[in-house]
């Protein structure tokens, strides 16, 4: 069995399109998005309808709830300088993309071949604004996933593809789709690099052993500069900058 596990894809279309290509290449049985679909970039519309078409279980992300919530942006670390793509994003969206944006989930537990379970999230269990990455302090770590007892804890969020052990557990980031960073990024930080492949994970089973594949896609980033440069969207030179 295999699992493949995307995440963070930012509408960034020409990226979300060479990761499920990818997908379709492996023979996947099964997607799990992990949230943060369609902010920031040029193609939110776009961007939702494919994932929608996956019909695969779709975890809350924090851009996701701000695009329901946006008064709420700060509370969910939507910076202010990223409010206008925001507000820009939100103003593409149909009445019946909001109702699949209010399908996502905060967390789910999926089952993995029949031997093994999969806790999904954003960025913890707990909330989908936590930071979680191979440095993070093993207490802090800990009480992200206090009485957590799945096999494979899957999430997203910071951009960084990340394989962790806890104890018996393993913890996968599987990156990000539309937005891989060259580097962890904190609020302050000058705007992050953007890296010219699409990231996502495979989760594989046989004969009772998994194992997780981090796979790095390359994308036409000429096409997503073009369409970004066409948008509209307010943060479009922001954007350009970073792929650089």
């Amino acid at each position: 069995m295999k699992i493949a596990l995307i995440s963070d894809v930012h509408a960034n279309l020409p990226a979300l399109e060479a990761a499920l290509s990818d997908v379709r290449a492996e023979g996947v049985d099964a997607t799990v998005f992990l949230g943060d679909a369609a902010t920031l970039g040029p193609c939110p519309r776009e961007t939702l309808g494919l994932i929608q078409s996956l019909n695969c279980p779709c975890i809350l992300g924090n851009h996701d709830e701000a695009m329901l919530e946006p008064a709420r942006a700060a509370e969910l670390q939507i910076g202010e300088p990223l409010l206008p793509s925001l507000e820009w994003s939100v103003s593409q969206l149909l009445a019946t993309d909001v109702d699949f944006l209010r399908s996502f989930r905060p967390t789910r537990q999926l089952d993995f071949d029949g031997a093994s379970t999969i806790l999904c999230y954003h960025a913890s269990p707990l909330s989908n604004t936590d930071i979680l990455l191979a440095t993070t302090p093993e207490e802090t770590v800990d009480k992200y996933f206090e009485s957590q007892s799945a096999a494979i804890l899957a999430g997203g969020h910071t951009h960084i593809q990340m394989l962790r052990k806890r104890g018996r557990q393993v913890i996968v980031n599987p990156g990000s789709v539309g937005n891989a960073f060259e580097k962890p990024y904190t609020p302050g930080s000058p705007a992050p690099t953007l890296l010219p492949w699409a990231e996502y994970a495979i989760l594989r089973a046989e004969r009772g052993v998994w194992s997780v594949d981090l796979r790095r896609v390359p994308f036409d980033t000429e096409a997503t500069r073009r369409l970004i440069a066409q948008s509209g969207n307010p943060s479009a030179a922001e954007w350009l900058r970073q792929y650089r």
